[in-house]
């Protein structure tokens, strides 16, 4: 398992992304890579922008676990306890202009991952991402 963490966060979001998607567990999922990329770089922006009071810096820490068959990712971080999949999902068949502000980044999220699981222990937010993973070249 691959151990990532990031302190401060704040205005720090695509170093994070980057750091994250250049893992050579990530790096080298070829097929869901760009999946991943996109569903990491909006749990990292979103903790970067929300999960802290505008003076706290914070701490992020992602931890990665690639099998033959799955690549895990969690992302831990100590901010305002938010489960995001708590939160009513956008209703995308409604026009641009009656679509009520945030939420597609979880939806995106769900809609791309093979599984999505929050849980909140001790003092920690915890979102665990897998992507089955293709063996294919």
């Amino acid at each position: 398992m691959r151990k990532l963490h990031f302190q401060p966060i704040k205005d720090k979001a695509d170093e994070i992304v980057n750091a994250v998607i250049a893992t050579e567990e990530v790096s080298s999922c070829k097929k869901e890579f760009f999946a991943l990329h996109l569903v990491c770089e909006e749990l990292i922006v979103n903790v970067a922008s929300y999960a802290y009071d505008e003076d706290a810096d914070g701490y992020l820490d992602v931890e990665i676990e690639k099998s033959p068959a799955e690549i895990t990712i969690r992302f831990k971080d100590g901010g305002k306890k938010f489960n995001p999949l708590e939160r009513e999902m956008p209703d995308t068949s409604l026009p641009l202009e009656e679509r009520s502000i945030g939420g597609l980044g979880i939806l995106l999220t769900i809609k791309q991952m093979d599984s999505v699981n929050y849980e909140y222990s001790g003092t920690e937010n915890i979102l665990t991402i897998k992507k089955t993973i293709s063996n294919e070249k």
